[in-house]
């Protein structure tokens, strides 16, 4: 009777956690757009000013717009008054797209194959302004 009573708290424990497990799999989250997906535009986000974690949380705002960002970092200047959005490969779409998606900055054209870029992105002043990050 006891293995039984045992047994029977087993199965109703496995029950419970399938249950759980499948009502999770089910659920309906609000779909985000995957970086990539959407749009087929890798670019690259490089920080021109001296304050600290602005390519990151520029990335990140792109990324949430379904831009593919590969790479973020500092770029080899700190003094850029306007981000500069440069079109790398022959196509400036991309460069669009970041321009709308940012709202500020200054296109440009500098063709690289090389950086296998749609675009880079150079933050300026402007950009830490916009998030509220100017020290």
């Amino acid at each position: 009777m006891r293995r039984l009573s045992v047994a029977l708290i087993l199965l109703i424990g496995i029950g419970a956690v399938g249950l759980w497990w499948w009502a999770g799999e089910q659920r309906d989250e609000p779909s985000r757009p995957v970086p990539g997906e959407a749009a087929p535009y890798v670019v690259e986000v490089l920080n021109g000013t001296d304050v600290d974690g602005l390519a990151r949380a520029m990335t990140r705002r792109l990324r949430a717009r379904g831009i593919d960002v590969v790479y973020f970092g500092t770029a080899p200047f700190d003094t850029l008054a306007t981000t500069q959005i440069v079109v790398r490969r022959g196509d400036s779409t991309a460069a669009v797209q970041v321009l709308d998606a940012l709202g500020i900055g200054a296109l440009l054209v500098d063709e690289d194959l090389r950086l296998l870029l749609d675009a880079s992105v150079y933050l300026g002043r402007d950009a830490a302004g916009l998030l509220g990050l100017d020290p």
